[in-house]
């Protein structure tokens, strides 16, 4: 009977060691003999994987805190001007970057220690490494497009050069952004149509919302016109419009009269420019050019393409 019984193994009767309890624990030879090696692993990989959500909270928590900073930082006194838009763009951008960050931080961190379990178990990790590697080479160029979109949306929210709510010009597409992503960028244009454009297709941005804009009114005289009355009417009329309650809050600085712009065959183009809040240059150049309109036709300021007027005819002839 005795010798059917699974034999006892030689460290099983050393008392406090791993193989006795293991041997205690389940009558197993196998298991007994293997309990310093399981033991061993288990602690390793248990540490592999403590170490590694500690690092991916603890770097979490950096970009958290640089996050945090970046969208509570006080504005330069040049940007007061845009106070109420630049904290919601700022905040925008820097949470956008985090998220990109702390999914770039998870994937590299549990990569690693994937590996470093798979390596506890004994298993080769050359051809594993090297299948990936061919792997990210062909997905590499089949998505050469994807990346430099990618990389493309990345840079242009690092640099602010556009948020939602801007209007900007992008080349083929121009209108009001309402949303930035890392690969699209989706603009509405003034008819309504909405463009979707790829990040690393945009070659310039033309942003005519950031910071200030301003607003440019060109005047059209005849050159039988007194130039120096009309600059002097231009500048009497536009001082008194901007200055007045529905268009004073979007006015940053006093009306400049430039004077002459253009001479052409028909007439004289005479400018005048005002600088404006972001987004509000053609509110205050709607409301300057219906203002100087009328300013015009009530001093009878001679204009280009306008005939005289042809006086009646007299009594017909008797015959």
């Amino acid at each position: 009977m005795n010798s059917l019984l699974p034999e006892q193994p030689a460290c099983a009767t050393e008392a406090g060691t791993w193989c006795a309890r293991f041997y205690e624990w389940t009558n197993n030879d196998f298991l007994a003999r293997s309990a310093d090696a399981i033991v061993g692993i288990t602690v390793k990989i248990a540490l592999v994987l403590v170490l590694a959500f500690l690092a991916r909270y603890l770097l979490h928590r950096l970009v958290n805190r640089v996050v945090d900073g970046a969208t509570t930082a006080r504005l330069p006194r040049r940007a007061s001007a845009t106070a109420p838009t630049v904290p919601a763009r700022r905040a925008q951008r820097a949470r956008t970057i985090g998220s990109v960050l702390r999914s770039i931080i998870s994937v590299i961190v549990l990569s690693i220690a994937a590996i470093m379990v798979l390596s506890e178990f004994g298993v080769n990790l050359g051809p594993i490494l090297a299948s990936a590697g061919i792997v990210g080479v062909a997905v590499g160029f089949g998505a050469q497009n994807l990346v430099r979109d990618f990389l493309s949306g990345m840079f242009m929210l690092l640099e602010d050069q556009y948020g939602v709510g801007d209007i900007v010009d992008l080349g083929e597409a121009s209108g009001s952004v309402e949303a930035v992503g890392l690969r699209i960028t989706t603009l509405r244009d003034v008819n309504g149509t909405v463009w979707y454009v790829r990040n690393g297709e945009i070659l310039r941005v033309g942003n005519k919302s950031q910071g200030y804009a301003v607003a440019v009114v060109d005047i059209p005289v005849a050159h039988s016109a007194d130039i120096a009355e009309a600059s002097a009417l231009i500048g009497t009329i536009a001082s008194e419009r901007v200055t007045q309650d529905d268009l004073a809050a979007h006015v940053l600085e006093p009306v400049d009269v430039l004077g002459v712009e253009r001479v052409g065959p028909e007439g004289v183009t005479l400018r005048v420019t005002v600088k404006v809040a972001p987004g509000q240059q053609w509110v205050v150049q709607r409301a300057l050019n219906a203002a100087l309109t009328d300013a015009f036709d009530d001093a009878r300021v001679p204009r280009p393409g306008l005939l005289p007027a042809i006086p009646p005819a007299g009594p017909p002839l008797q015959k």
